[in-house]
Formats: C-alpha cells, structure tokens, sequence
C-alpha cells in the first residue's frame, strides 16, 4: 500500500502519529515505513525531511513506488505506533525557498521566455539553472519583482486538474507528465507542476534574495536565499561590512572607494619594495667573488623575478651562476651559464632530485637536498 501523505493534506503538520509497517537495517542505519507520514520525502529538487520517530531520529526521507522510507540511527519495532515530529524550522526555511523559487523562475519564463531547467537545495543556498543569459541589472529587477510579489501575499494554490481541465492550462514543466498532475499556482507570478511543500501565502516567504550567478552550460546558474536563511545571510554580510568600515575608518557605504584606495597604495608599495629589493640584490652581487668562476649563492626569501635577476646578475662576473632560496633540503634555484643553461639544469636536476626548465640563457627549478650536498655538487665543477 502506498504511504498516507499528510505533508500534501496539510503541510504545516509538524507532529503525526504513525504505525511502524516494517523496520530493515540498511548499512549503520534503518529503513522505517509507516502507513502514513509527514515527513517529505526527496523529490523536485527538494531533500527530504528530517525530525524523530519518537525518540529516534530521522536522518533523510526518500520514495520509492509510492511508498515513503524514513532513514533512522535505531530500529523501531514493527506493529508499533509512534509520535513523529518534524525538523519544522527546516522544512519551513525549505517551503520559503521552494515558493521563491517558484516566483523568480515564473518571472523570468514570462520577462525573457527563459526555463528553469535544474533546481537545487543545498545546504548553503538555493540554485536554480536556467537556459539562458541574463545580466546582472535583468536579475536585479527579477529580484524587485520578487519581492512585490512577497508584499502582495498572494494566495498559493494547489490544485488536481482533470487530464482535458490540464491541456487548457499553460503551466511550467521540466519534465512529461503522466497521471495525476499537481499544479502549484501563484496568480499573477507562476502556474508550475510541482511535487513540493510551499508557503500557503507569499508573505510568508518574507524576502527573497539573488545571491550570485554564474555562466553555467550556456545559460546561468542562479544562487538564491529565501525566508530567514535570507535575513541569516544579511547579518552575515552586515556584519562583515561594519568590521571592514571600522578598520578602514570609512563609512559603509563609502568602503568600496577606501579599498580602491588602499590597493592602489598596496600597489605602489609593491612596486617601490620591488624596486628597493633590485637595488640591494645588485649591490650585493656587486660584493661577491665567484670561486674559479662558478656563484653556488644561498639565499633565503628569493622567489620568482627576484631569485632570476640576482642570478643574472651574479652571472654578468661568471662563467656558471647559480642561486638557491628555501629550507628544509627543499630549494628553489635559478641558474644561468656560459653553456647552454639548459643542459647544466639538467644534470643539476638528475644529480639533486630536480625538476625544471627553461630557456638557453637561464633555467629555474627546484631541488631536494642538503644544503652541504648541493655546494659539493658545485665544487665537483670548479674542478672540471
């Protein structure tokens, strides 16, 4: 027999009782169906409930043919009767974002002809994909039609058309429907077939908000946030906004120029510290004395431009330069010689456990070895 479906009957039930049909272990967990629920189960993009079977708790939910399991951490004793209660803040966050969707999908089905053609509920928002672009200025004034629609509080209704009553109906699908169709309509906004929970009223979604969007199979994929995730989100970035304005010594709404401010001052002084670091690693080379005309320089700090021009440098007063920057038998180098630097990196690389490349004039890599390894390597040269 099919599961008893109190969720579609009424779906603010928060607490139901139930008879345990039959009770299978599966992996570390239980498999539970009861003869009637209100526990949603996973389906049109929505997960599946969660809560307690009496003193045991409902993991996920899920359907098969009809009939509703309900995933447990401990068994229950089939033939018995048991209290359910339902994780109610999450299935209403989950109801105020299914109705949302519903209003910015239809929205945009009737601005742009675009189709919803993937929904998600995940743990951090809602996504929703479309099979199209939109721009950014478009999505705001979706997300302003939204919230009208929020303000109204429209009646959400729920209906069971008849097969000819279905064909006069101009309704959203993602998929072929056969059998028994439930259409979800909010007048003026959406008419879709949808097998979900909702808000009986739209003011109940309390605000909706389009939180990103990005290129997705050649349409977008939307990130969106409804109900009190919304409000949850807003103090998040709230807060970050306040603690920012108050290290920059800026107002809120004028700490985006004081970061363009600030990175161009961080630019600069990039630039000068470059400059300063050039200029010293020049004098330095300048004081140095290569051995039988071979540099094995270590120096910490040194990475990308910096370890090749003091390298170069070096290299201006030797036939072979070589300079190393790490610790730990791990090192960075860049080498130039009078050779083709290329092969000298080579060898340096088979002899020293290396890796890397370059062109004939200089090559950088980096090597695992000792610090003492790697100056006998070089001394082995001075003496070819």
């Amino acid at each position: 027999m099919k599961t008893e479906t109190i969720y579609y009957e009424n779906p603010y039930c928060r607490r139901f009782r139930g008879k345990v049909l039959s009770c299978e272990p599966k992996g570390k967990t239980w498999q539970v169906e009861l003869d009637r629920t209100a526990f949603y189960p996973e389906g049109g993009g929505q997960p599946g409930d969660q809560g307690v079977l009496n003193t045991v708790n409902v993991l996920d939910t899920k359907e098969k043919d009809g009939i509703i399991f309900h995933e447990t951490d401990c068994p229950l004793e089939e033939g018995s009767y048991v209290t359910g209660g339902i994780n109610w803040s999450l299935r209403l966050s989950r109801m105020q974002e299914h109705t949302g969707e519903h209003i910015v999908s239809g929205i945009i089905h009737r601005l742009f002809g675009f189709n919803n053609v993937g929904f998600h509920m995940g743990s951090e928002c809602v996504t929703l994909d479309l099979d199209g672009v939109l721009t950014q200025d478009q999505l705001h004034i979706v997300e302003l039609m939204a919230n009208d629609a929020v303000y109204q509080n429209e009646k959400v209704e729920i209906t069971y058309p008849s097969a000819e009553e279905l064909e006069k109906i101009d309704y959203r699908s993602k998929k072929e429907l056969t059998g028994a169709v439930r259409i979800v309509t909010i007048p003026g906004y959406d008419v879709c077939a949808c097998c979900g929970t909702h808000v009986s009223h739209t003011g109940e979604i309390g605000a909706i908000k389009l939180i990103g969007f990005l290129h997705y199979k050649g349409g977008i994929r939307i990130s969106m946030l409804c109900g009190i995730r919304a409000v949850q989100d807003y103090e998040v970035r709230q807060n970050s906004v306040s603690a920012v304005s108050a290290l920059l010594s800026a107002k809120p709404g004028e700490i985006a120029k004081a970061v363009e401010r600030l990175k161009e001052s961080e630019t600069q002084l990039r630039q000068e510290n470059a400059e300063l670091r050039h200029q010293l690693l020049e004098m330095k080379a300048k004081t140095l004395v290569p051995e039988n005309g071979v540099f094995c320089i270590f120096e910490k700090g040194l990475k990308g431009d910096d370890l090749r021009s003091f390298c170069l440098e070096l290299k201006k007063k030797s036939r072979l330069a070589a300079v190393f920057s790490g610790e730990d038998e791990r090192y960075q180098y860049a080498l130039s010689s009078d050779n083709d630097s290329r092969a000298v990196g080579k060898a340096l690389n088979a002899a020293l456990h290396g890796r890397g490349g370059g062109k004939p004039e200089l090559v950088q890599g980096s090597v695992q070895a000792q610090e003492e390894k790697i100056r006998d390597y070089f001394k082995a040269l001075n003496q070819k």
